[in-house]
């Protein structure tokens, strides 16, 4: 392993090496995505640039987007010059990508870079986001599995286990302006696809350690609460049981969208920081943004993230008690075990209780201010049948609501309402799609799924021969238009679309022999 000397130091994030440089940039909006400032590196040590930009700004004739041409610059990409072959065919594209979004090991970051060095060499999404991403990375390995790459597997999960290691959890993205929150916890499951044809016991005694502690960054402060109480991750309900909700640490306009952060916050009722703190619990989230977060208005000034306790995040730490059970069994050590197993038929049952919405026969969000279910349903709802909290008869009726509600053209709609966020109709995402295949196999509906994959596969494959590229998201409504909604515009690459796509692909078609 790399020698990291900058692992267990407090990297400042941009916002803190340039005060007043960088306001101005990010309101300014001097570049018209504001990730691209914060990613940017410097030619100078941050004191003698701000010493330049005090000097300077208050001159006549001054220009703010040349002088930060003049004293940054944005490192180069292999994304930005790449070329498809679209004749060479989807899975010759799938495997040149592998290369194209691999980047290798750092030993530490650029001097001043927001950049987070990882030990090992991973996989970025492509476009705009040129680090890796937590749960992202998931659906992405997905693919590495299925390509063979092996290697790249365990060096992404090898990533991860160093990120619990040295800071407490992982990060959103290897990004310091990402340190204040996660992602939605798939590391267990990246644990899971390396013992597939492994050595179960091995793998998940090499993985406990980090799997424990990320368990402990959810569910930290538990104990202290009252029913009715939540802090921070984790929320006491109303009849005692422990669920979680999602969390950023601070109440602060995103570095990376800071200037439509605080255009949001004047639009809102809410107090600034209460506002931030939901946006940025949104993030977190991965859904940002959409309005199964907003209140009855619909709109991004109600957003209520941290009122919520989201159904498909509670699934996913059910999967991590349920993993670190088997990896204490698996070690003899039956009372361990014994206590994770009691903590995920208590999620199970929590779950259940609180998210199944017996009138509309689909799993929704729990509202914990107003203590009753969400009104809105969303494709989050399919986590419950991926990882068996449903009963068959939830599954059975949930199955229909899918059919029913969500299922078009293209595939399933994250949400049936349109309302210009990049998360509800008329988009759709890869790993919602997989999810929801994946749960409807495990409940023998395999009519569905097959329509669901059928129809996703083939909506990749047409962009892909009209334009070269495979996106991010997907427009499933109207399939001759682009997605779109969201602060930014429609990225290519597209890591965890590229992995989805291919894990159908082997499943629709026999696997060519390496």
């Amino acid at each position: 392993m790399l020698a990291l000397c900058l692992s267990a130091q407090a990297q400042p994030s941009p916002r803190q090496l340039y005060p007043g440089l960088f306001e101005a940039v990010q309101l300014g909006q001097v570049y018209a995505d504001g990730k691209t400032f914060v990613d940017m590196l410097p030619q100078e040590p941050p004191a003698t640039v701000l010493g330049a930009y005090q000097r300077e700004k208050d001159q006549p004739g001054f220009d703010l987007k040349a002088f930060t041409r003049r004293y940054f610059y944005l490192p180069p990409t292999d994304t930005a010059s790449y070329r498809s072959n679209v004749a060479g065919g989807i899975r010759a594209h799938l495997d040149t990508l592998w290369t194209v979004l691999r980047r290798p090991a750092q030993a530490t970051a650029p001097p001043y870079s927001s950049l987070l060095p990882l030990p090992h060499p991973y996989v970025v999404p492509g476009g705009r986001f040129r680090e890796v991403y937590y749960w992202d990375s998931y659906f992405t390995m997905l693919g590495l599995r299925e390509a063979g790459r092996t290697a790249l597997l365990q060096a992404m999960a090898d990533n991860f286990a160093y990120l619990i290691r040295e800071r407490g959890f992982v990060p959103n993205g290897n990004r310091t302006y990402y340190l204040t929150r996660s992602q939605p916890p798939f590391f267990a499951q990246m644990v899971g696809l390396l013992t597939q044809n492994a050595d179960s016991a091995a793998v998940l005694a090499r993985y406990r350690p980090a799997l424990e502690r990320e368990y402990g960054y959810w569910m930290a402060g538990a104990d202290s609460l009252k029913p009715g109480q939540a802090t921070r991750r984790v929320a006491r309900m109303p009849g005692g049981e422990t669920l979680n909700r999602y969390w950023d640490d601070s109440d602060q306009p995103r570095e990376e969208s800071y200037r439509e952060d605080v255009e949001a916050a004047r639009l809102s009722t809410q107090p600034a920081p209460v506002f931030y703190r939901h946006v940025r619990a949104a993030a977190a989230s991965g859904w940002d943004f959409s309005t199964r977060w907003f209140g009855p208005e619909g709109t991004l000034a109600s957003i209520h993230t941290t009122d919520l306790v989201p159904v498909d995040l509670n699934c996913l730490l059910l999967v991590l008690e349920q993993t670190l059970a088997r990896a204490h069994r698996l070690a003899g050590q039956a009372r361990e075990a014994a206590d994770y197993e009691r903590r995920a038929q208590a999620r199970t049952w929590a779950i259940r209780r609180y998210c199944w919405d017996k009138r509309a026969g689909w799993y929704v969000d729990y509202n914990l201010r107003r203590r009753q279910q969400a009104t809105r349903r969303t494709l989050a709802g399919v986590f419950p049948l991926t990882y068996g909290v449903a009963t068959p008869e939830q599954a059975r009726l949930a199955t229909r609501r899918l059919g029913q509600e969500f299922l078009a053209p293209g595939g399933l709609l994250t949400t049936t309402r349109s309302s210009g966020q990049q998360w509800d109709a008329p988009n759709a995402w890869a790993p919602l799609q997989y999810l929801a295949i994946v749960g409807l196999r495990r409940y023998q509906q395999p009519a569905l799924a097959d329509t669901v994959a059928a129809r996703w596969a083939r909506l990749n494959l047409r962009v892909f021969q009209q334009t070269g590229k495979l996106l991010e998201k997907y427009n499933i409504l109207d399939l001759s238009r682009p997605a779109g909604g969201g602060e930014y515009p429609l990225q290519d690459g597209f890591g965890w679309t590229n992995g989805v796509l291919l894990k159908l692909l082997n499943e629709q078609e026999p696997r060519p022999k390496r």
